[in-house]
């Protein structure tokens, strides 16, 4: 029997810790790893005493994991929590790397979602589509590449600094299933970003290479809006699956995804499809659809540049209040979270995820 994430989550929420909860109420379980039989992850508390108080705990996991059928190794990290290592500095100058397009050491398959203009829904997209991706049992990692505005910290409801134990790395974040890094998780909520060119690349970079991301299925990175420096940086730097475009069907926005579409063109990068979000809206009073924003504009896009269209996705203030929230739509059940399923269904499907 081959041992899952819930499986081993379900064996960890039956340890009780000093002061009540378990590590998985607590949320005190980082870095989360299942590869086979071996599982990896970290123990992150709240403080060097904690940590101590702990060690009884973490042997307990230990012990716990091992005799659980299909487990044969389990290693567990003890580290407190508090600020990232001194030495470590995010939005440095980009450091020289070999030419070309480069992959990510353990991670399988890296999808960007794009959007030529803001406002169109991306970031909802991006964060439902890996709750989803990991719903259907991949391995999946979220990368808020969105430097001048993240928001995946708010919409996957995380805000503890990620740990770096060395100075060097960054343990990713881990919710709803999915391991998360953001610039945002860095710097306080209400704190801007004011950086030039070269320190965005380097941003970028680091949180590329310098997350230990783990064995991943896919990684779907949150691209800013727009045909900037990110873009042009990841296309050029890092060996990309593809890129999926998120409009809504307004005249307004499709001007602005074409450019997209353009951008990855000239710049060799697979687009695997396009979606088109609030594509509908219907009344919760008297069940009346209405379509604010037009209707089948993305999917008419998609057949003439001959590109797939990957689904519809509706207007619904579930997703907006979910997202605010911190628990995305799509780690729930209903109607909205099964739009999101099957979208992540035929990625799966095509193996483009």
């Amino acid at each position: 029997m081959t041992p899952t994430r819930d499986t081993v989550l379900a064996a960890l929420a039956r340890i009780p810790l000093p002061g009540g909860g378990d590590l998985v109420s607590r949320d005190l379980i980082r870095a989360l790893v299942v590869d086979g039989g071996q599982v990896r992850f970290v123990i992150e508390a709240e403080s060097p005493d904690q940590a101590r108080a702990l060690e009884g705990v973490q042997a307990q996991a230990e012990a716990a994991l091992r005799a659980l059928p299909g487990i044969s190794s389990v290693q567990v990290v003890m580290t407190a929590h508090g600020p990232a290592a001194p030495s470590l500095k995010i939005g440095q100058h980009p450091t020289a790397q070999p030419a070309g397009p480069q992959p990510i050491a353990g991670i399988d398959r890296i999808i960007a979602v794009g959007s030529g203009k803001g406002g169109v829904g991306k970031s909802t997209v991006s964060s439902n589509l890996a709750v989803a991706l990991a719903r259907q049992g991949r391995r999946v990692g979220l990368l808020d590449a969105d430097i001048y505005g993240p928001s995946q910290p708010r919409m996957m409801g995380v805000s503890k600094r990620p740990v770096s134990p060395d100075g060097q790395t960054i343990i990713p974040l881990m919710a709803h299933g999915v391991a998360m890094m953001s610039i945002g998780l860095m710097l306080r909520e209400d704190e801007a970003v004011i950086w030039r060119g070269p320190m965005i690349m380097g941003a970028l970079q680091q949180l590329l290479t310098q997350v230990q991301w783990g064995k991943l299925d896919v990684l779907i990175i949150d691209l800013p809006p727009g045909t900037g420096d990110i873009q042009l940086s990841l296309c050029q730097r890092t060996h990309l699956t593809g890129a999926i475009i998120v409009s809504t069907p307004q005249d307004v926005a499709l001007l602005d995804a074409r450019k997209a579409l353009d951008m990855f063109q000239k710049l060799k990068t697979p687009v695997l499809g396009l979606i088109e979000n609030m594509s509908s809206y219907i009344c919760p009073n008297c069940g009346h659809e209405a379509h604010i924003f037009g209707h089948g504009g993305v999917a008419t896009e998609a057949a003439k540049q001959g590109l797939p269209f990957l689904g519809e996705l509706p207007l619904a203030l579930e997703v907006r209040v979910a997202g605010d929230a911190g628990t995305p739509v799509a780690a729930g059940e209903g109607p909205l979270a099964e739009a999101y399923g099957r979208l992540a269904a035929r990625l799966v499907a095509g193996g483009m995820a």
